[in-house]
């Protein structure tokens, strides 16, 4: 092997876990692709499966083995509450791996798949939300990102838990009728159901009980309906969420920069956007708006950091340019 230090990077979701092999220069040596690599949504062992499954694709195509690597760096949402590193790093170790091990916000990630730029922000819509403002390089700001239960406005599952809600009352006569009834109803498998029991339609019944007997998170799911129905209800949850996205981002800004977009929420064209875009306003004027599809490359980005690399716009470019070769 070379002795030109191997880094990787990792963009650890709660979904799948993408990971990104380079030298200093950010030239892209391998990718790969696992399962779910975030241990609070995938608990310890799953996730350690998963971001080790990734890495290993990763170096197959050079030949190398965690030993040649000198950095590691994943970034994933939560760590602080993951209990630590060890869950990972015994793993890594165990396999030869005897680099740094350096652990970053995936929203961090996220800005630097798109911004080589000191300075800007960050704003994620999938199925959480939340957005970042970005300063020599560091976060020094951040918006939402507060959970299912106290925040996330205008996130994937924001979106899906209205869908929910806006079912439940079109069957419950507190609410208008509604193309998105028909969706959930399949989605959870309750068929149309008019008898009333007890003063309560048999297939509300069954829907809430299924509606509770799921995760919250798994309302997130529902999501995608409000982007393919074009009924008022529909129209609505989208440009609410539109505009809970706007003000977040508006909570953080401190003048003109790039604004790196990840996740799939805000990637749609439709009412959604283009509420976002008019809730922002006068505000839009200096943001230059930019789309990512994952951290993986921003996660190298920050590994060739905290290798002592230049995380410069000839980095990123040259990471841009060499990954479309393995994905």
């Amino acid at each position: 092997m070379s002795h030109e230090p191997l880094l990787v990077g990792v963009d650890a979701g709660g979904t799948s876990t993408r990971a990104l092999l380079t030298d200093a220069s950010g030239r892209c040596l391998g990718y790969g692709v696992a399962g779910r690599g975030n241990p609070i949504s995938a608990g310890a062992d799953l996730a350690a499966d998963g971001v080790l499954a990734a890495v290993r694709a990763a170096l197959a195509p050079s030949g190398a083995a965690l030993a040649d690597v000198s950095v590691i760096v994943p970034a994933m949402a939560g760590m602080r509450a993951s209990g630590g590193s060890g869950w990972l790093m015994d793993r890594l170790v165990a396999e030869g791996f005897a680099g740094t091990l350096r652990f970053e916000s995936d929203l961090l990630a996220t800005y630097f798949s798109a911004s080589a730029s000191d300075s800007g922000y960050a704003l994620v819509s999938g199925t959480g939300a939340c957005v970042i403002r970005v300063q020599q390089g560091r976060i020094v700001d951040a918006g939402d990102g507060l959970g299912w239960l106290l925040g996330d406005r205008g996130s994937g599952f924001w979106i899906g838990r209205k869908i929910a809600q806006a079912a439940v009352q079109d069957l419950d006569g507190t609410g208008p009728a509604t193309a998105l009834t028909d969706r959930v109803l399949t989605h959870c498998g309750v068929a149309r159901d008019a008898e009333v029991r007890d003063g309560r339609r048999q297939d509300l019944e069954e829907l809430v009980g299924r509606l509770y007997a799921t995760p919250p998170i798994s309302l997130a799911g529902l999501a995608p309906y409000a982007f393919d129905e074009e009924d008022a209800v529909a129209r609505r949850i989208l440009v609410e969420a539109g505009e809970h996205l706007a003000d977040t981002l508006t909570a953080v800004l401190a003048g003109p920069g790039p604004v790196v977009i990840g996740g799939s929420v805000l990637a749609r064209s439709g009412a959604l956007r283009e509420a976002f875009l008019v809730r922002l306003g006068d505000a839009l004027d200096g943001l230059e708006l930019k789309s990512v599809d994952d951290g993986a490359i921003g996660a190298a980005v920050l590994a060739v950091r905290v290798a002592g690399g230049a995380a410069d716009d000839a980095t990123l470019a040259t990471l841009t340019r060499t990954v479309s070769a393995f994905r």
